[in-house]
C-alpha cells in the first residue's frame, strides 16, 4: 500500500480501541506521571485511535522483564478481553525483550506498542514532502533494527495488521527481519535523504552568505508555531489543534518596519521524550534552529504544563548544539487566559513577548524585540561613498539598514546601522558623525 493509500485509510477505519500503561517512579511525583499519560492520551488520539482504559504501577524502576510487573501485565491483558481494547500503548520505550514478553502475555490479536512507536507513527501519518518522509522512515528502520527478533512474532502473526503503530515501511511489501536487508534499507535511505537535503543545505547556505538575518521558530508540539508564522510572514502554513501537525521546515521572509528582510523558519516540535532516532533523523531539518542568529522560543501560555514543556525544549535545544543560540520567549495563545494569568507570566519571565497568533495580540512587541536583536550585533557608521562605487550603495541597501541618505558633491552620504561582517567593507568610505562632504562638521 503507498503512503498515500495508508494516509487515507488511518482516516476511514474506526477508532481502534487502545489502553494506556505507564509508571509512577516513586522519586518522582505523581502530577510527572499524570502529565505523561494526558500527553500520551493526544498522541493516541492524534495517531487515530481512542483510549478506553489507562493502567499506573507505582515502581522504583521499570521491570527488566515485562516493564511492569506481572500482576499488572495480567491485569493489563484481562482488560484487554474486558474491553475489547485492540492495542497496548506503554509511556516508555521497550527493550525488544519486554516487547517479546508482552506480547506473549497479552490476548493474541492485541498489538503492544512504546511512547516511540507511536510517535514514529503520528510521523508517517503527517510527513508530506519527500525529504519529511525520508527521514520517517530512516528512524523507523532504526528502531526496528535491534527489534528484529521480538518483531517477528509480531509479524508472523499478523499482529501488526493495520492502523496505530504499523506504518512502518510505507510503499514496501513487507517489512524484512533480516539484519543486513534493514541495514542495507537504513545505508540506502541515508544516501537519498542525502541528496535531498543536499538541496535545502544548498539553500540554507545561499541565505548565511546573504547575511540576512536568520530567525527560527523552537517550541513544543501544537505551541501554534505555524499559526504565528502565518501571522508574522503573511504565510499559509497548515496549522490546527493536533500534535506534530507540521513536519517539514518552512522558511518565510519578513519586512521589519524599518526595512530591513529577515527569515523567519518553522521547524519541526519538540516534545516530552522525544526519541533519540528522531533527532538524528531530523537532523538536517533541526539545523535550521542550530544556524539560526535568533531563536523564538515558542510557548503555549494556555497549557497547564507549559513549565515543563519548556524544560523539554531547553534539553532538546541543548541536545542538538542550540543551547548558546540567543533567543526570546514568546507566549502565544495569550486570547486564552485572563489578565491576571498575563500579568503572572510577565512577573515570572519579564523579558518574555505574551501574543496571540490568532488575534495579533503583542505581534507588533515581538517584532520590535526581533528587530532589536538583529541590531544588536550591528554597528553605527557614517559613510560618504563616491558615486564611481555603485555597488557599495546597493549593499548598503541590500545588507544594511539605511537611517539617513542624501547626496552632495563627493558621493552619496549615508547613516547605517552595519552588520559585524560587513564593517569592514565600509570602512574606507566612513568619516565623523556629523560631517559633510567637505569634511566641516555641523
Amino acid at each position: 500500500m503507498s503512503f498515500a493509500d495508508e494516509f487515507q485509510t488511518s482516516f476511514t477505519e474506526d477508532a481502534e480501541r487502545a489502553i494506556l500503561v505507564g509508571i509512577e517512579y516513586r522519586d518522582a511525583s505523581a502530577a510527572d506521571a499524570a502529565s505523561s499519560l494526558a500527553e500520551l492520551a493526544r498522541l493516541t488520539d492524534t495517531a487515530g485511535a481512542s483510549v478506553v482504559a489507562t493502567v499506573t504501577q507505582r515502581l522504583d524502576a521499570p521491570n527488566p522483564r515485562l516493564f511492569i510487573g506481572a500482576g499488572k501485565a495480567d491485569e493489563v491483558a484481562s482488560l484487554c478481553r474486558s474491553l475489547a481494547a485492540d492495542v497496548v500503548i506503554f509511556d516508555e520505550e521497550l527493550s525488544p525483550s519486554q516487547q517479546s514478553n508482552l506480547e506473549k502475555a497479552m490476548p493474541r490479536e492485541v498489538k503492544v506498542i512504546d511512547r516511540t512507536a507511536l510517535i514514529l507513527d503520528i510521523f508517517a501519518l503527517h510527513a508530506t514532502t519527500k525529504e519529511g518522509r525520508l527521514q520517517v522512515r530512516l528512524a523507523q528502520n532504526q528502531y526496528l533494527l535491534p527489534r528484529l527478533r521480538g518483531m517477528w512474532a509480531h509479524l508472523a502473526s499478523n499482529r501488526m495488521g493495520g492502523g496505530v503503530g504499523s506504518r512502518f515501511g510505507e510503499g514496501e511489501s513487507q517489512l524484512e527481519v533480516d539484519r543486513r536487508m534493514v541495514r542495507r534499507r537504513i545505508t540506502s535511505i541515508r544516501r537519498e535523504l542525502e541528496q535531498v537535503s543536499r538541496m535545502r543545505n544548498t539553500q540554507r547556505c545561499a541565505r548565511y552568505a546573504s547575511g540576512v538575518f536568520k530567525v527560527a521558530e523552537a517550541g513544543y508540539t501544537n505551541a501554534g508555531k505555524s499559526s504565528l508564522l502565518n501571522r508574522l510572514a503573511d504565510a499559509e502554513v497548515l496549522s490546527y489543534d493536533k500534535l506534530f501537525a507540521t513536519l517539514d521546515s518552512t522558511t518565510r521572509r519578513l519586512v521589519l518596519p524599518e526595512g530591513r528582510a529577515v527569515t523567519l523558519t518553522d521547524t519541526v516540535g519538540f516534545i516530552q521524550k522525544l526519541p533519540t532516532t528522531l533527532v538524528e533523523a531530523f537532523r538536517s531539518t533541526l539545523d535550521e534552529i542550530r544556524g539560526a542568529d535568533l531563536v523564538l522560543h515558542v510557548v503555549d501560555a494556555s497549557s497547564e504544563e507549559y513549565e515543563r514543556q519548556m524544560r523539554a525544549v531547553e534539553e532538546t535545544l541543548e541536545q542538538i548544539d542550540a543551547q548558546d543560540i540567543p533567543r526570546v520567549l514568546v507566549f502565544n495563545k495569550a486570547d486564552l487566559i485572563d489578565e491576571d494569568a498575563r500579568a503572572t507570566l510577565m512577573r515570572k519571565f519579564p523579558a518574555s513577548v505574551i501574543v496571540s497568533a490568532r488575534t495579533g495580540l503583542g505581534i507588533e512587541s515581538l517584532i520590535g524585540a526581533i528587530a532589536r536583536s538583529a541590531a544588536a550585533g550591528e554597528s553605527l557608521m557614517n559613510v560618504l561613498v563616491p558615486f564611481s562605487r555603485g555597488d557599495a550603495v546597493s549593499l548598503a541597501h541590500e545588507r544594511c539598514t539605511v537611517l539617513a541618505e542624501s547626496y552632495e558633491e563627493a558621493g552619496t552620504a549615508m547613516t547605517l546601522r552595519v552588520p559585524r561582517d560587513l564593517s569592514g567593507a565600509f570602512a574606507p568610505f566612513e568619516r565623523e558623525a556629523g560631517a559633510t562632504g567637505d569634511g566641516i562638521p555641523r
